[in-house]
C-alpha cells in the first residue's frame, strides 16, 4: 500500500449540515463538508463539498468535488469536479476538470498537463496572492 493511501478511503475531517465554522482548517486527509465554512481549506488528501455547503475560502486538495458554492478560489493537484449543482467563484488550478452541464464556474481555470506546469500555476497562483494580502495590509493602514 502506498504511503499515504490509507487516508483516502477514511473521513478524517466533516463539517455537517447545520455546522457554521470559521476559520482556516488544515486536514490530514479526505474532508467532506456539507455546512458553512469561512476559512480556507487545505486537504492532503480527497474534498468533497456537498450540495447545501457553503464556502468563503480557498480550497485545495488532490481530487476536489464541488456539489456547492465556493467562492475562492481552488487547487486540486489531481482533478476538479464541478457538479451541476456546484458554484465556484474563483480561479481554479488543476490538473484535470469535470464540468458537470448546469454548473457555475465564475473565475479564471488553469488545467496544467505536466507536473513543470503545475509548479510554475501554483507558484504563480501564491505570488499573486502574496501581493494580494500585501496591497490589502496596506490599504488598511491609511485607509
Amino acid at each position: 500500500m502506498a504511503a499515504g493511501s490509507k487516508e483516502d478511503f477514511s473521513i478524517n475531517t466533516i463539517i455537517g449540515p447545520g455546522t457554521s465554522f470559521n476559520g482556516a482548517i488544515e486536514s490530514g486527509g479526505f474532508t467532506r463538508v456539507d455546512g458553512n465554512l469561512q476559512g480556507d481549506l487545505k486537504a492532503r488528501g480527497r474534498v468533497v463539498i456537498g450540495e447545501r455547503a457553503r464556502l468563503k475560502s480557498s480550497v485545495s486538495g488532490t481530487s476536489v468535488t464541488v456539489g456547492g458554492v465556493v467562492y475562492g478560489n481552488v487547487m486540486a493537484s489531481e482533478r476538479l469536479i464541478v457538479l451541476a449543482t456546484g458554484l465556484v467563484r474563483g480561479d481554479i488550478i488543476t490538473r484535470r476538470i469535470q464540468a458537470d452541464e448546469g454548473c457555475l464556474i465564475h473565475g479564471r481555470v488553469t488545467v496544467c498537463q505536466s507536473d513543470e506546469a503545475w509548479e510554475k500555476a501554483v507558484n504563480e497562483h501564491r505570488d499573486l496572492e502574496g501581493v494580494r494580502s500585501a496591497l490589502s495590509l496596506l490599504s488598511q493602514k491609511h485607509g
